[in-house]
């Protein structure tokens, strides 16, 4: 008993801590009300469409008056000689428009397809090789919607001029020399 060193009075060991259970619970319940609170404030708050909308949208209904429709414009080969060397470019292109102008642009392109395709045309005989290599074809696109814009002139709704043509679409355009 001789190696035992004498306490000191009122100095006790510390008492062994264990993890705070109480604390870690208080903590993990918080943070399940929060992801809850988040999780409910974010599903009340985004943009619910109407049924009908909806329901039109879903089914592609073409009565809808913003429903989108493809107009096939025209399927033709234009002739690029650019590049000092004939090229042959087999194209279609299609006009997507909304359901509601669907008809006076028809009755336009009609009334002026002559027009429309040799303008059209003209649009392939300037473009240069690398606009019509282009994978989306990005140039010609702009080409045709701004000549096109200028043939059935532009929509005046609530003080602005808006395109009758939400987008040109060129599903086909191949190119070969003709020689």
């Amino acid at each position: 008993m001789s190696d035992e060193k004498p306490k000191a009075e009122g100095a006790e060991a510390p008492a062994k801590k264990g993890l705070p259970i109480k604390f870690i619970g208080i903590v993990a319940a918080l943070m399940i009300a929060e992801g809850a609170a988040v999780f409910m404030l974010v599903g009340a708050s985004r943009n619910k469409p109407a049924a009908a909308e909806a329901v039109a949208l879903a089914t592609g209904d073409a009565g809808h008056a913003d429903a989108m429709v493809e107009l096939p414009l025209l399927e033709e080969q234009f002739q690029n000689m650019l590049t000092g060397r004939v090229w042959v470019w087999d194209t279609a292109i299609v006009l997507r428009v909304k359901k509601r102008h669907e008809e006076r642009v028809l009755r336009v392109l009609n009334e002026r397809q002559f027009e429309v395709h040799e303008g059209i045309s003209t649009i392939f005989r300037r473009a240069t090789f690398a606009q019509l290599k282009d994978p989306g074809m990005e140039t010609v696109n702009r080409q045709v919607l701004a000549f096109l814009d200028g043939v059935l002139g532009m929509e005046e709704a609530d003080g602005e001029r808006r395109s009758y043509i939400d987008r040109v679409l060129i599903p086909k355009s191949r190119g070969f020399p003709a020689d």
